[in-house]
């Protein structure tokens, strides 16, 4: 590869979506267990956004540019990697850096691009199914015959856990704030979608489980949604905290954790080190790559932009107009 320089995304921290343009840079270079690859597609996650706006810094040993996941072909290899060689296509869990014409990632964190998905759908893949599997199936225990439910069920968050949830043999409920978004989580599989801004889920919940609750709640929203999600589960219920778009503090009763032996937990995935992302890379190649591979799973894209045109990729999450994932196309 002769290629010196890039074209990427750049921005001012604490700046809005204008913030965001186009600059060049040197290609980055693999350290001995990464893959450089030549981005075709990547993904834009609400952290993309949060970070632009300077209040999700990210890691200090992580690359300061924006974008978490893609999809591509691996260009170079570190001299420890075997598992991966140069032209291979991947979609992969990136550190960062994912707005650019390159990027590198830990080899462990690359994927194979699921039979039959497109290299467009495997970059909204890494981000989503990494989330949904460590914090549903793993902190949140998520098993067969149990009922989950999902806040923002239109995201794509939310569209992946209506979809994993359902493979796995649970029931799901889901809270939107549209007819349009409910109407897509039911065809994903969704059992029933609540429409927040006309029902209160928790008499919503309360009426379709019979007064029992539900065993697992993701909830990325945060402030009051707290106290009522903790009304809302069952005996030994859990509640899995992935963001806090309404915010983090609240005045809480906690004496219903204890009497009823709830668990309130949650997790973020940036900061996690690079062998507990690799652990959770091979546990979705194992249960979930297989469900890809055969249709039963499968990712929403609501728009794809240029990777010039990132500003109007920002401004529509911040809107929270989208169903299912917003996308950059990078390379043709």
């Amino acid at each position: 590869m002769n290629v010196e320089t890039m074209r990427y995304i750049e921005h001012r921290p604490g700046g809005t979506a204008e913030c965001l343009h186009l600059a060049e840079a040197p290609v980055p270079q693999p350290g001995p267990r990464d893959v450089l690859i030549r981005v075709v597609y990547a993904g834009v996650n609400r952290p993309d956004v949060l970070q632009r706006s300077g209040s999700y810094p990210p890691p200090a040993d992580a690359s300061p540019w924006l974008g978490l996941e893609v999809s591509g072909e691996i260009m170079s290899v570190g001299d420890q990697v075997t598992e991966w060689r140069p032209g291979d296509q991947v979609c992969a869990l990136t550190p960062g850096g994912g707005y650019a014409q390159y990027c590198v990632a830990p080899a462990v964190h690359c994927l194979p691009v699921p039979i039959g998905l497109s290299l467009l759908e495997a970059a909204a893949l890494p981000e989503n199914y990494f989330t949904v599997w460590t914090n549903v199936f793993e902190r949140g225990r998520l098993q067969a015959g149990e009922t989950l439910l999902v806040h923002g069920g239109s995201s794509g968050i939310g569209l992946t856990a209506i979809q994993l949830a359902r493979q796995f043999g649970a029931t799901v409920l889901t809270t939107v704030g549209s007819q349009e978004k409910a109407e897509a989580c039911l065809r994903v599989g969704a059992n029933q979608a609540i429409n927040y801004r006309q029902e209160d889920f928790v008499d919503v919940v309360g009426k379709i489980t019979g007064g029992r609750g539900v065993d697992v709640i993701l909830d990325m929203v945060g402030g009051d949604y707290i106290r009522r999600n903790i009304q809302s589960l069952a005996l030994e219920g859990r509640l899995v905290q992935i963001a806090f778009l309404e915010g983090s503090k609240l005045e809480l009763d906690a004496m219903p954790i204890m009497l009823r032996r709830l668990t309130f937990t949650g997790s973020t995935l940036r900061p996690r080190s690079v062998e507990q992302k690799a652990a959770i890379a091979t546990e979705l190649l194992n249960h979930v790559w297989p469900l890809l591979s055969e249709g039963r799973c499968r990712p929403v894209i609501h728009e794809t932009f240029a990777l010039a045109d990132a500003a109007q990729a920002h401004r529509l999450m911040e809107s929270s107009q989208h169903i299912g994932k917003i996308m950059l196309e990078v390379a043709p």
